[in-house]
């Protein structure tokens, strides 16, 4: 995939894709995180059709009056009517989507993928989940990362993640076809029984093969997330026990120690070797 992905969740699937998103029916905000832009599907407006007919009708009143000034004033009256007309075509529409349940387009392009099965959707929303734990602690971590390679690293996992999950949502098919025959009334020495069974043992093969992988993707987002969060609140404690130090100095008479609070090196470490990890995804 390209260098920025595109993911989008709606009720039924995830579409995940190195392309903008388009819908098929009902409105959606994207939100740009670096390299990773979500599309969030909005919940229905509720309008009727009364109430969107009523809505439009008040918007063409004053449009059909400023195009009759206008056509007064010797402005080409068809001109004003067209623009009027489509303003009013645009609004009606942008009225019906909203009221519409937000469902993505199905992308045709062979480096889009589209997850329908419910663990690989699961598997994925919690990727993204994990993602945005991993961004929102960049801010704190400073000069400890690039944040502009870490961004490249997290989304380029990301869809090889959405790569690994379609082709296991393919496998699972394929896997449940292969169980579908396994108690056919045939002979056991059947060519055509022993060629299932061999190809039910490659499918078993590779859905393990993918588990692992889409397993090690996924452990090396979460490590980076919670090496982070680990990093930020032990910093944190750092602070408050530093802070605690100097006000019992103050208090008791006591000289603070010149170097106070636990060691974060380690921890420091503990960071980058994650985000290390996670580029060699």
């Amino acid at each position: 995939m390209g260098t920025e992905l595109h993911a989008g969740i709606d009720f039924e699937k995830v579409v995940v894709s190195p392309y903008p998103l388009r819908m098929r029916s009902g409105v959606a905000r994207r939100e740009r995180t670096g390299t990773l832009v979500e599309s969030v599907c909005r919940a229905p407006s509720g309008r009727s059709r009364e109430e969107r007919v009523t809505f439009t009708a008040r918007l063409a009143l004053p449009l059909l009056f400023v195009s009759a000034v206008l056509a007064a004033s010797g402005f080409s009256w068809w001109l004003a009517a067209a623009g009027s007309a489509v303003l009013v075509g645009l609004v009606w529409r942008r009225q019906v989507r909203a009221a519409q349940e937000a469902v993505f387009a199905v992308p045709r392009d062979e480096e889009s993928r589209v997850l329908w099965s419910v663990p690989e959707r699961a598997a994925f929303a919690g990727a993204l989940d994990a993602s945005g734990r991993v961004r929102r602690t960049w801010p704190a971590l400073g000069d400890m990362i690039d944040p502009i390679l870490a961004d490249r690293s997290l989304t380029r996992a990301l869809g090889e993640l959405a790569e690994v999950l379609g082709r296991r949502q393919e496998l699972r098919r394929v896997r449940e076809e292969l169980a579908g025959v396994r108690d056919a009334d045939i002979p056991g020495d059947s060519p055509a029984r022993m060629a299932a069974d061999l190809q039910r043992e490659r499918a078993d093969e590779v859905w393990r093969e993918a588990g692992a992988a889409a397993n090690r993707i996924l452990g090396g987002i979460d490590a980076a997330a919670r090496a982070g969060e680990s990093f930020i609140r032990e910093r944190q404690v750092a602070a408050t026990a530093r802070h605690a130090e100097r006000t019992l100095a103050r208090v008791a008479g006591v000289p603070a120690a010149v170097e106070s609070g636990p060691d974060l090196a380690g921890r420091t470490e503990a960071v980058i070797e994650a985000y290390r990890d996670l580029a060699r995804e």
